[in-house]
């Protein structure tokens, strides 16, 4: 994703993130329909279970899951691909805390049912990880405003500006996790001086995080007219 802009990709590869994380989330979402059928075979015919095999591989499994979510969760609120990565590392901290609960109960009461029950609680929570990961990464994808933007409150921002008549053709979207984009068409007084246009590329960015931004002023034609007489 940081390889440079070519001529043929002139935004570079930045998506390759929100690609790779559509990747994790498709994933996520097999992961846990197979998780679901296992578990419902497992229903009708319980399997032997060797508790105290199962809760030492899992209680190692825990340990080495939480350390990857450690490393990881920091980073997960400013990178889809990331995200995704943690949502992989909790399914199988998940599941390494329900196997050693699992296994305690089996090896207490013999509760085989404990297994398939359990796994059916963690598919369903790894697929509703996954549908968040997954309406994200579409959203980019197709170019829908951000989340976290209010595109009516950038409007209305633009035209509290004293020399902005009217704003049309307005455009926000997520380039990649952390770059937003915003284009618009401005129509401004004819009075309006040079350091209109910087100042409302400075205000964007400071208000709502928007550094990308591509402006065209027009003038206001019946201002002009105005003018003429």
């Amino acid at each position: 994703s940081r390889r440079p802009a070519t001529s043929t990709r002139t935004w570079g590869f930045y998506r390759a993130e929100i690609l790779a994380a559509l990747v994790n989330g498709s994933a996520l979402l097999v992961i846990s329909t197979l998780i679901f059928i296992e578990a419902w075979k497992r229903f009708s015919e319980p399997p032997e279970v060797e508790s105290g095999l199962m809760i030492a591989v899992a209680s190692g499994g825990l340990v080495v899951n939480l350390i990857g979510l450690s490393v990881l969760s920091k980073h997960r609120d400013h990178s889809l691909n990331v995200r995704g990565a943690w949502l992989h590392v909790l399914t199988d901290a998940l599941g390494s805390l329900q196997a050693i609960i699992a296994g305690l109960l089996i090896y207490r009461f013999g509760w085989l049912w404990l297994d398939p029950v359990a796994s059916i609680l963690i598919a369903a929570l790894v697929a509703f990880s996954a549908w968040s990961l997954l309406r994200d990464s579409v959203a980019v994808l197709m170019e829908g405003s951000p989340a976290h933007i209010d595109v009516d409150e950038v409007r209305d921002v633009l035209l509290d500006h004293s020399q902005v008549v009217g704003v049309h053709d307005l455009h926000i979207w997520t380039i990649t996790s952390g770059m937003e984009s915003l284009s618009a068409h401005v129509v401004v007084h004819p009075t309006a001086d040079d350091s209109l246009l910087p100042n409302l590329q400075e205000m964007l960015g400071k208000r709502f995080g928007i550094d990308h931004v591509t402006l065209q002023l027009e003038l206001d034609d019946c201002a002009v007219k105005n003018l003429s007489y």
